[in-house]
């Protein structure tokens, strides 16, 4: 029994060495399966363990000879029944151990017995011819891999069944032949030579092992390695101590049997494990806990050291910042050195025009010497007909001289004729050079007039040029800050009004004096500065418009929606075409202070009514992108501006108002007489009745009114009481034509009395003009509308192309252009890596959609977008937050159920940054929305290479046009449009987009780079503006004349 049983551990493949792949037993029968599941229950309760011991089996352990029955003795052939002595393996000897170590290689040697083993002959048997057949049951040790715990139980079954008992108890085993026995130990070798191997990849493993721990997550990777072996010897472990409790079970078994049969146990005790080696498992259990322990504990420190290498990470990323920032500055030295170049170009085109006055002068200088040389010549003539003269006179007194002494001969009157003649001859000479001196100094007169009058006039061309040439050398806000301290000034009492007048108009000219006279005074003291600009007034012409815009945005230091973008875009736009244009804003205590430039305070302060009462405002004036901007700061009880946030307060209607009245009084105390003043939206509308009704009676009457509503939904109505608080007349205004609002008749409509009272009205785009007109659009105004349809035309905003511009966005990780569209394939791996997204593909198609979460901006489509987007495989990035709180909180859940996926990001905030690295990364941007009265994300999009998804409603239908509408000319085509605002609809854009971009690359990249080329400035938009104030103004003029 003991030689099939010890054989089996081998030949069956119970010993699998670490690290090999050929599995050495078969797979376990139907009856070990069911017995595995009968122990599962025990084997969940015990602590998995991994147990490394040594134990000899008791030698020459064996059951004593039997008297066979002589019927027996005479059968058998005891020649031919050696007695063999075979050291063989028992199912408790086989022992394992998973990490391989140099203390190991002792228990090698247990392996090298089972080699030797030989079948031995009993010589005393065949001499005394006992058929007494002895069995040695020796222990083999082993190091090596225990798979299967339970299938020991199979083979102690197995040999229950082939072995047999005698009668008198001796064991007896009839199936075990001697080939059988040389064959089982010839697999025994075999298996100890794989073993060994098995040993020695091991070995080699582990020196791979080592030198693989000299970064950080080699050590890492190494304790895990190392935590998830001490778990497996605890689990093995585990299953030896339960493979204990089976051995007691079948020992009990055999007890039963032999007992039943007369046969004795008392050695076979030997074989099952004492409860010493059970503790000494316990005992290195514990063991292993405690070095589990400790490596857990080194995992921490290690986890401290990566969070130490994070923060080091975060210090790269601000070192990153500051290099992007100087990349930025830069580009800006560049910028200047590029606008030096151009200056130095304009210089040199003046030196070649002054060369040519030189040489038109040197042509005079020699013109005038020819006449030098004439009037010398002319001169050495009048000398020689002053000899002649002499000799006339010398011939004269001879003649007297004859004749007094009466010479009377033949000879000395042919001598007198002959003299006659000559005089006469010289007369004649005498008379030629005279005519011809006479010629020659009239000559030489023209010639010098002629000089003097050229000389004359290149001076007055110089003079003239000098003075009507502006002085385009310097920036913008330049100008923007001699305008502020000129009206400082004014403001101050330091200079008149008239004077003031004829400075900004110097200084709207940008004429070069002023500019000159600026730098010469910058050593001086403010008295002296002003003494020598009014040295400069003369009359001057006014080269274009005076606009006044005022307004409750401006971006970027005070900005909500797109109003602030317009504003500032239009505003530089007409500056640049050589209009005056300034700007009045609240002081708001949340603005962006940093975007403003030389701001400061006015000493002097004015006052404005409000309440029935008089109340002080104090004014700060600086410039934002090079515009000049005033600031009111009301000194109101109420602090009106002092609320952390431009809108959304209960009190916004008195807000307003209130800054509408203080603006046109600042205008009035300045004494500015600006040609238009724009107002926006409802906050600045009653700019148009208070103009009208209080201040044209009061002197401030050159301008005429435009007012641009951005948003006909919010119209700011409040009860007609309200309209008092400002000093206007609730009676007059609360009248079904004028400000009355169609809700009721105890309300009045700020946005209806801009309608109006002014001279033009705006909208932002012509499809939103018509859309307002409706009763659906017009939100109540509709019929106001068309009754002042003459003055009301829709103009499409434009985009700041400064600001918005992917080869000089100081946000963007890479700067790119249409030619070069490698960086906007960087900025999308930068923005993938930056919010956590999967890199894996990089032709997964990004789609993006910054935006705030209002239901005007279809918020169920965008919700929609994000599973439809996931659904055509792609990639979804949202940037904005809602004013709604149920909105918010939607977003939110979604955000957090997004929140560790590889393709879904959602930011619920807004930043600036941020949402240009969007833009650019974007492979196409959504705006499904429900109505879109200009809209400029779509603007934005295109011209950083985001293909738009959008809804053909207002501005959306003016500038993106679909690319498979056959209706629309292919150069006009860019993008993709739905009309029905339901999830049907927005599928058929995006999927149409989503599959365009997989399919066919090379004609995505032709739409892109026709999409960036597209010109979405502010320059068409200024001249439509610009048009429409020419005409107004001309009309007023027309009518004050008539």
């Amino acid at each position: 029994m003991a030689t099939e049983l010890s054989t089996s551990f081998l030949c069956q493949g119970w010993i699998r060495p670490k690290h090999l792949s050929v599995r050495l037993y078969p797979v376990p029968s139907r009856r070990l399966i069911m017995m595995r599941q009968s122990n599962s229950g025990s084997e969940q309760k015990r602590p998995y363990t991994k147990k490394v011991f040594r134990r000899k089996s008791p030698k020459n352990v064996s059951f004593g000879p039997s008297v066979a029955e002589e019927s027996d003795s005479e059968n058998s052939n005891t020649d031919d029944i050696p007695t063999t002595n075979l050291e063989t393996m028992s199912g408790k000897s086989v022992e394992t151990n998973g990490a391989v170590n140099a203390a190991e290689n002792k228990s090698s040697t247990n392996l090298e017995t089972m080699a030797s083993n030989s079948v031995e002959t009993n010589g005393a048997a065949e001499n005394t011819g006992n058929s007494n057949l002895g069995i040695n049951f020796n222990s083999v040790e082993k190091n090596g891999e225990a798979e299967n715990d339970n299938s020991r139980k199979l083979v102690l079954s197995k040999q229950n069944q082939s072995m047999s008992l005698n009668a008198d108890g001796g064991l007896v085993n009839s199936n075990v032949h001697i080939q059988d026995l040389i064959a089982m130990i010839r697999h025994a070798e075999k298996n100890v030579h794989l073993l060994n191997q098995a040993r020695i990849c091991a070995l080699e493993d582990l020196e791979k092992i080592l030198s693989e721990k000299k970064t950080l997550q080699g050590e890492i990777n190494s304790l895990e390695m190392r935590l998830a072996e001490t778990d497996a010897r605890i689990r093995v472990a585990s299953q030896e101590r339960l493979h204990v409790e089976l051995l007691e079970d079948q020992l009990e078994k055999l007890q039963a049997e032999l007992s039943r049969r007369g046969g004795t146990l008392e050695n076979v005790h030997d074989i099952i494990p004492n409860d010493d080696i059970i503790q000494s498992l316990s005992e290195e259990v514990n063991l292993l806990r405690t070095e589990n322990i400790s490596l857990k504990e080194d995992l921490k420190v290690l986890k401290a050291e990566l969070t130490d290498m994070k923060g080091t990470g975060e210090r790269v990323l601000l070192m990153e910042k500051e290099r992007t920032y100087l990349e930025s500055s830069v580009k800006e030295l560049e910028r200047k050195i590029t606008v030096s170049q151009e200056d130095v170009s304009k210089l040199s085109t003046l030196k070649s025009e002054c060369k040519s006055l030189w040489e038109r002068v040197e042509h005079l200088q020699s013109l005038l010497d020819k006449a030098a040389k004439q009037a010398d010549q002319a001169t050495l003539v009048l000398q020689e007909n002053q000899v002649l003269r002499n000799k006339i006179e010398g011939m004269e007194e001879s003649l007297e001289e004859a004749n007094v002494y009466k010479i009377s001969s033949e000879k000395l009157e042919e001598y007198n004729v002959l003299m006659q003649q000559k005089i006469k001859h010289l007369d004649e000479r005498l008379q030629r050079s005279d005519e011809e001196i006479h010629s020659y100094i009239q000559l030489y007169q023209e010639s010098v007039n002629e000089f003097q009058d050229t000389l004359t006039i290149l001076r007055e061309e110089s003079k003239k040029s000098k003075l009507a040439e502006p002085a385009n050398d310097m920036p913008r806000k330049f100008w923007s800050h001699m305008l502020l301290m000129i009206d400082s000034w004014y403001f101050e009492k330091k200079i008149e009004s008239e004077n003031a007048s004829l400075l900004r108009e110097m200084i709207w000219k940008r004429d070069g004096r002023i500019r000159d006279a600026y730098m010469e005074c910058k050593e001086k003291n403010e008295r002296e500065t002003i003494r020598t600009f009014l040295g400069l007034i003369s009359s001057v012409d006014r080269p274009g418009l005076h606009v006044v815009h005022i307004a409750a945005e401006m971006a970027p230091v005070a900005k909500v929606g797109g109003l602030g973008d317009v504003l500032t875009g239009l505003s530089k736009a007409l500056q640049q075409k050589g209009h005056l244009v300034e700007v009045i804003l609240p002081k708001y205590d949340c603005m962006q202070y940093e975007h403003v430039e030389d701001l400061r305070g006015l000493e002097m302060m004015f006052e404005s009514y409000f309440e029935g009462r008089m109340f002080k405002n104090k004014v700060w004036v600086g410039t934002v992108e090079g515009l000049p901007v005033y600031f009111i700061e009301p000194h109101h009880p109420g602090n009106f501006f002092w609320r952390g946030q431009l809108y959304g307060e209960h009190d916004d209607f008195r807000r307003f108002s209130y800054f509408s009245r203080a603006a046109l009084e600042l205008l009035l105390q300045l004494g500015k007489r600006p040609d238009i003043i724009h107002c926006h939206d409802w906050q600045t509308s009653f700019v148009a009745p208070l103009y009208w009704d209080i201040y044209a009676p009061k002197g401030l009457n050159s301008a005429r009114i435009c007012f641009t509503c951005h948003n006909f939904e919010y119209q700011g109505t409040a009860p007609a009481s309200e309209l008092a608080l400002c000093g206007l007349d609730v009676s007059h205004l609360n009248r079904p034509d004028r400000m009355q609002d169609h809700s009721a008749h105890d309300r009045i409509n700020p946005l209806k009395g801009a309608i109006v009272y002014s001279n033009i009205v705006t909208t932002v785009s012509p499809t939103y003009a018509q859309e307002v007109r409706t009763a659906e659009g017009g939100k109540g105004l509709h019929s106001t509308l068309n009754s002042h349809s003459k003055k009301f035309v829709g103009i499409l905003n434009g985009i700041d192309t400064d600001t918005w511009n992917p080869a000089t966005d100081i946000y963007l990780k890479v700067q790119y252009s249409a030619n070069d569209l490698q960086g906007k394939s960087d900025n999308k791996e930068a923005l993938r890596r930056q919010l956590g997204l999967s890199s894996a593909d990089v032709w997964r198609p990004l789609v993006g959609c910054v935006t705030r979460l209002v239901p005007q901006k279809g918020v169920h489509l965008i919700r929609h977008a994000i599973y439809r987007t996931l659904e055509l495989g792609g990639q979804f990035v949202l940037l904005g937050s809602s004013p709604v709180p149920h909105i918010q909180k939607e977003f939110e859940e979604i955000a957090n159920h997004f929140q560790s996926h590889e393709h879904v990001r959602l930011l619920l905030k807004y930043d600036e940054s941020l949402s240009h690295l969007i833009y650019a990364a974007s492979d196409m941007l959504i705006i499904p929305s429900i109505f879109e009265p200009c809209g400029l994300t779509q603007m934005i999009a295109m011209k950083y290479g985001s293909v738009p998804v959008v809804r053909k409603t207002g501005g959306l239908n003016d500038s993106v046009f679909d690319i498979d509408d056959d209706s629309i000319p292919v150069h006009f085509r860019n993008g993709y449009t739905f009309f029905t605002a339901d999830e049907q609809g927005f599928n058929s854009a995006l999927d149409r987009a989503i599959y365009h971009y997989k399919n066919d690359s090379d004609s995505w990249q032709q739409l892109v780079q026709k999409n960036m080329n597209i010109d979405f400035s502010w320059d068409s938009s200024a001249l439509q503006y610009e048009e429409l104030y020419l005409k107004s103004v001309a009309r007023a003029k027309a009518a004050n004349r008539s």
